[in-house]
């Protein structure tokens, strides 16, 4: 029944401020209507998976986390290194993958993921 995300919105205080911090960030260049389109390669995949309230894995007070698949998460940590933007935790290796966190304007903790 579902063909997949349709998309991803939430509200900002800084709205200006956020646009430039992902188009700087993750390179997601965002159209003058507030949002852009991505539209997936072949072999990423989109995870949608619930967590209960006392889960640590993300704040408790931020509702939502986004996860970013990358190519190649080296070039995404050199990226990051070279504009100033700090690693939340450091890189988590597992069975899924490789992670990193960082924090947008907003204070917003985003997961980026090497499949």
């Amino acid at each position: 029944m579902i063909k997949g995300f349709g998309g991803v919105f939430w509200r900002s205080n800084n709205l200006e401020a956020v646009k430039e911090w992902y188009s700087k960030v993750l390179k997601i260049e965002i159209g003058e209507w507030n949002g852009t389109i991505i539209k997936p390669k072949e072999g990423n995949e989109t995870i949608f998976s619930l967590f209960k309230e006392s889960d640590s894995y993300f704040p408790a007070e931020q509702q939502v986390m986004l996860n970013f698949q990358v190519h190649n998460m080296d070039e995404v940590i050199k990226h990051l290194e070279q504009i100033g933007v700090p690693l939340v935790k450091d890189m988590e290796v597992s069975d899924f993958g490789k992670f990193i966190w960082i924090k947008d304007p907003d204070g917003r903790l985003v997961e980026l993921w090497e499949k």
